[in-house]
């Protein structure tokens, strides 16, 4: 009987390890079948010790910063592959992005306001409201070529909360032009915003509806206003990034990878429940860095991120 169990387990873990071996062989076919993936290159795991990762953003060395939300924490990954605490205490950060002067600007919605975190850590409140009213949750943001902030605004209520519902009716689109202190709304016919990402040359916007499982492609005004919206491809995300290539990743269900022309280049699949968000990073920008609940992740890739 003791022999039975032992060959039995000893059964049981070569052909687990054989399962996993060929889901890795698999994963490693798809991959190389998606054209701006690094040939041969594999999905690595960074770390597993979060309870949700979000908000990428890269600096100008290429250094990646991410949140860890519940836990009210900013992480960073810096281009040698070292992964260190950045900050605690960050106002449940959320969303990220760097400006050009290397501030840290965050959706912090703990009060439901946009930050700027200097080098240094220091914080300044950007916006506190809209109108005199308290924000739904800034949840993510581009910044374009002016200074100017986009930022989503869904309604997600939060454990650390005390009101039940929003002071808003509605989840929308602002833009906070720089130096301001008054956001402008730029789009409230959505259902719960959230991903979001600009060109770099500042002509266009994109912005997925997660509700309704829908991203728009806007032409970006002078004024900072969106015009000509067009529905780009029929799936939401909960974040966004382009490639230098114009290609668009989005997240949710691994990460899926559109053409400018809103062709479907390939899905990345990730090991882990829910992927948050996405950037570019390292010293060349060709390293995918995924952000994925409990996990962080990391893909070498053919093409350049424009953040």
């Amino acid at each position: 009987m003791t022999t039975y169990c032992k060959a039995g387990l000893a059964l049981a873990v070569l052909l687990a390890v054989s399962s996993n071996l060929l889901a890795q062989q698999d994963m490693g076919k798809g991959l190389d079948s998606i054209k701006v993936v690094a040939p041969g290159a594999t999905l690595r795991q960074v770390s597993s010790q979060f309870t949700f990762t979000e908000g990428p953003a890269v600096n100008k060395k290429g250094d990646i910063y991410f949140t860890d939300q519940p836990n009210d924490k900013i992480w960073r990954y810096d281009t040698d592959g070292k992964l260190s605490l950045y900050m605690d205490k960050t106002g449940r950060s959320n969303g990220l992005y760097f400006d050009k002067k290397g501030n840290l600007i965050s959706c912090a919605d703990e009060k439901d306001e946009l930050w700027s975190i200097s080098p240094d850590k220091k914080i300044t409140v950007l916006l506190a409201n809209f109108q005199g009213q308290r924000m739904n949750g800034p949840n993510d943001l581009w910044i374009d070529p002016k200074g100017g902030i986009y930022f989503t605004d869904p309604y997600y209520q939060r454990d650390y909360w005390e009101r039940k519902k929003p002071d808003i009716d509605g989840q929308k689109v602002y833009y906070l032009p720089k130096g301001k202190q008054e956001a402008v709304l730029v789009d409230g016919d959505l259902k719960q915003p959230n991903g979001i990402v600009g060109t770099p040359d500042g002509k266009f916007l994109y912005v997925a509806d997660i509700r309704d499982s829908k991203t728009y492609k806007y032409q970006i005004n002078a004024d900072g206003t969106l015009s000509n919206r067009q529905l780009f491809i029929p799936q939401g995300s909960d974040g966004m990034t382009l490639d230098s290539q114009g290609n668009l990743y989005i997240s949710g269900r691994g990460v899926t990878i559109y053409s400018p022309a809103g062709v479907k280049l390939g899905n990345i699949p990730i090991p882990s429940r829910w992927v948050g968000n996405v950037c570019f990073g390292g010293k060349d920008r060709k390293l995918l860095f995924i952000t994925a609940s409990e996990s962080v992740y990391t893909l070498p890739m053919q093409v350049k991120g424009v953040e």
